[in-house]
C-alpha cells in the first residue's frame, strides 16, 4: 500500500482541511465516481457525555432534513467501533471569513451572500431547525461564488429548545 487512507473501499482521505474541538475535516474523493468530498471524523472516545452523543445525532438528522443549495449536503454517514464519518459535499472555495480577512467584499458580492444566507437560514426555520452557530467560519463559499452553511454541531429542533441551557436565556425588563 502507498500510505493512502481508504475509507471503507468507498472514499480515498487525503489532507486535513480544518478541525475544531471534537473533530477534524479532511478532504476526500469517491473512488468510483471520483467525487470530491469533505470527511469529518469524530472519535468516538472524545464524546464523553450521553449528552454529546446526542448532539452528533441531532446534527445527522438535522443535516438530513435540511436540503437546500445553501447548505452543505450530508451525504453518507458511516461508523467503526472507534469512529463516526460524515462525508459531505466539499466546497471548493473554502471559509467566508478567509474571504473578509483579504480585505472587504464588494457590495454586490456581499449581498448576494446575505441573499443566500437568508434564503439558507428561512429554509431551515421553515423546517424548524435553529443553527445556533452562524459566524464567517462556517459558511463557505464554492468555486462558483455561492454561500454554503456548514456545521450544524450546535443545530437544535423545536423539541430540543425547550430544555436546552445554551439557547434559554432569561430576559429582564425595566423601564427607560
Amino acid at each position: 500500500m502507498d500510505g493512502k487512507k481508504f475509507l471503507f473501499g468507498k472514499y480515498e482521505m487525503g489532507r486535513l482541511l480544518g478541525k475544531g474541538t471534537f473533530a477534524k475535516v479532511y478532504y476526500g474523493k469517491q473512488l468510483i465516481t471520483s467525487e470530491c468530498v469533505a470527511i469529518k471524523v469524530i472519535k468516538k472516545d472524545q464524546l464523553k457525555t450521553e449528552w454529546m452523543m446526542e448532539q452528533i445525532k441531532r446534527e445527522i438528522s438535522v443535516m438530513r432534513l435540511v436540503r437546500h443549495p445553501n447548505i452543505v449536503e450530508l451525504k453518507e454517514v458511516m461508523a467503526t467501533k472507534t469512529k463516526i464519518y460524515f462525508v459531505m459535499e466539499y466546497v471548493r472555495g473554502g471559509e467566508l471569513f478567509a474571504k473578509v480577512a483579504k480585505g472587504r467584499l464588494k457590495e454586490d458580492v456581499a449581498r448576494k451572500y446575505f441573499q443566500q444566507l437568508i434564503s439558507a437560514v428561512d429554509f431551515c426555520h421553515s423546517r424548524g431547525v435553529y443553527h445556533r452557530d452562524l459566524k464567517p467560519e462556517n459558511l463557505l463559499v464554492d468555486e462558483n461564488e455561492n454561500l454554503k452553511i456548514s456545521d450544524f454541531g450546535l443545530s437544535a429542533l423545536p423539541e430540543h429548545l425547550r430544555n436546552d441551557a445554551f439557547f434559554t436565556r432569561s430576559v429582564e425588563l425595566r423601564p427607560i
